[in-house]
């Protein structure tokens, strides 16, 4: 049974950045290359970066993709790293349209294709709207093993190129990809790739990028399993790595054998019938521990951030501190991303502002160590009110939209980006002020219902003293009840249902596109659930102006919940 030496680099490109893609390639085959891999296979479009979106349209983007490829062959001989074959995602293009493909490099030339199959077109994919669908499965043989190529999506669906694998008698199938994280996703995947892994008869080398690109991150999570569903080997989320390990794979036949199927071809490559063994065995192949909801989703949020941050250019972050909760969570967030020393955290203070609010923000920058300032906002705000006859909800929005101003003035002189820090729940029934609180360009809970910000918070505390640690947040930003304090004696709750009422329904109508009539049969209040939808369908036009954020759910605000903002269907329409 012939022995190859596989690597899977799990690693972080960044979208239209061709050359310093085309480089991390090189670096990372390199590094196979020394690991005495024989094959090294990257992401899905990992020279483009991905989601390219509507880049796929310009002529010169794709050509220059395509120029990409021949130059990171030509390099990668010319630097003595031809006889390691790499497996790469490139976004190609021919007389049928735009192609997500995949290139086999070997020995300077490009020698062989293939385009993906399945191609997305759900939750935040729009990839029938860019891509033309392949028809032919690519079966490449390296070391006497026969390798089927397949990208991502191809993995998602019966049939196709795993059900031809299987009649190719494919010793080993490739799957590169571009799988954005979801919280939990990663158990989703390894009873996929053990679905298709008995479907194909084969092992599956399941490869995926990490880093973030716009409001997606991608969590790596990448694997190898076997055909009868057990887990060889998986890499860490969140992390770059390459992943090295030694394969025994069935020998292929002689002649490769003839499949018919009526939808896709077989197209046989032949790189090598033998391969020089390693020198040495490669490491055992390591599993590694999954670990608690609270810990995936933050490590996705501090990803999210600080590739948003690091891949724009950016200078660090500004965040308005008020000592709530969830200036609190965003504040550490960005500490964990960015560092301390990149972030300024700017008290607020206006006429409501409770002592404890303001203590409990200064409290929590001397736990930090980041850059903390205080600015009064009243001076301002009576300078409006002297010149305007306001009152009620329009003072109180006033307060919201002169911090919104200084925050702004901050990143305009400093250079910060402005993050904003309202929640999910938030966010699903408008409770905000437009150009106030809502100021901001990357939210890092948009996509985090109220209930888990508290989770995180005390996760993110707790996990502060098990390193032995000073906890970031105060204990009182975790346990005073919500308050935009922009009225005397305010509180959430004066306007809101209890949150963790109030997420249990958004999670229905939201996430599950649940009915008024579903969620009542649910056992929530009628008359709770007739005013929280009625806050989800009025505050459409506030959730389209509001700062991209990190995805971290089945379905998030933007990408994945398209709505009319004119919109007059109501589930009750009394």
């Amino acid at each position: 049974m012939p022995r190859l030496r596989l690597a899977l680099a799990q690693i972080d490109p960044t979208v239209g950045d061709l050359p310093g893609n085309s480089s991390l390639v090189h670096g990372w085959t390199s590094k196979a290359a020394g690991a005495g891999a024989h094959v090294v296979a990257f992401p899905e479009m990992m020279l483009t970066g991905y989601p390219v979106e509507d880049l796929v349209f310009r002529r010169s983007f794709v050509a220059a993709s395509k120029r990409a490829v021949d130059d990171l062959a030509a390099q990668l001989a010319g630097d003595g790293l031809g006889e390691t074959v790499v497996i790469v995602g490139y976004l190609d293009a021919d007389e049928a349209g735009p192609r997500n493909a995949l290139a086999v490099l070997h020995r300077g030339t490009q020698v062989a294709t293939y385009f993906k199959h399945h191609l997305p077109n759900y939750g935040v994919f729009d990839e029938d709207r860019y891509f033309e669908p392949g028809d032919t499965l690519t079966v490449i043989r390296v070391g006497g093993v026969d390798i089927a190529l397949t990208i991502c999506e191809d993995l998602w669906q019966e049939g196709g190129p795993f059900a031809v694998a299987a009649a190719a008698k494919v010793g080993l199938v490739v799957n590169i990809n571009g799988s954005p994280y979801e919280l939990n996703k990663d158990d989703t995947r390894l009873a996929l790739v053990a679905r298709r892994a008995a479907e194909a008869r084969a092992t599956i080398a399941y490869v995926n990028t990490v880093g973030a690109q716009d409001e997606l991150v991608f969590d790596g999570d990448s694997m190898v399993v076997r055909p009868d569903g057990s887990l060889i080997a998986r890499a860490p989320q969140f992390a770059e790595q390459l992943m090295v390990l030694d394969l025994d794979l069935p020998a292929a036949e002689p002649v490769p054998p003839v499949v018919e199927d009526a939808e896709m071809r077989v197209v046989n490559v032949l790189i090598s019938d033998s391969v020089v063994a390693a020198d040495q065995p490669a490491p055992a192949p390591e599993i590694a521990a999954r670990v608690t909801d609270e810990a995936e989703v933050w490590q996705a949020l501090v990803v999210g951030l600080r590739d948003y941050v690091r891949k724009n250019g950016f200078r660090g972050v500004a965040v308005a501190l008020s000592g709530g909760i969830d200036s609190a969570v965003v504040t550490a967030i960005a500490c964990d991303a960015l560092g301390p020393a990149n972030v300024t955290a700017v008290s607020l203070p206006s006429g409501h502002s409770s002592q404890h609010s303001k203590d409990d923000a200064e409290d929590m920058a001397r736990r930090t160590g980041l850059d903390y300032r205080v600015e009064p906002i009243q001076p301002m705000v009576d300078g409006f009110l002297a010149n305007m006859a306001l009152s009620g909800l329009a003072v109180e929005n006033l307060q919201a939209r002169v911090r919104g101003v200084i925050m702004m003035a901050i990143s305009n002189q400093e250079g910060p980006l402005v993050l904003t820090t309202g929640n999910k729940s938030e966010l699903a029934v408008g409770y905000s002020t437009l150009y106030g609180d809502s100021v901001g360009a990357f939210n890092p809970l948009k996509d985090v219902p109220k209930t888990l910000v508290w989770k995180l918070a005390r996760w993110r505390n707790e996990e502060a003293e098990r390193r032995g640690d000073v906890p970031p947040i105060p204990e009182r930003s975790i346990t005073k009840p919500p308050s935009a304090e922009l009225r005397p004696g305010q509180l959430d709750s004066d306007s809101l249902p209890d949150y963790e009422v109030l997420d249990a329904i958004l999670a229905g109508y939201v996430d599950g596109d649940l009915g008024r009539d579903d969620l009542i049969a649910a056992g929530h209040d009628p008359a709770v659930v007739d005013r929280t939808l009625r806050m989800v369908d009025l505050a459409e036009y506030k959730r389209r102006q509001s700062a991209p954020g990190t995805k971290i759910s089945i379905k998030a605000f933007g990408r994945d919940r398209r709505l009319p903002i004119t919109n007059r269907f109501r589930e009750n329409p009394s």
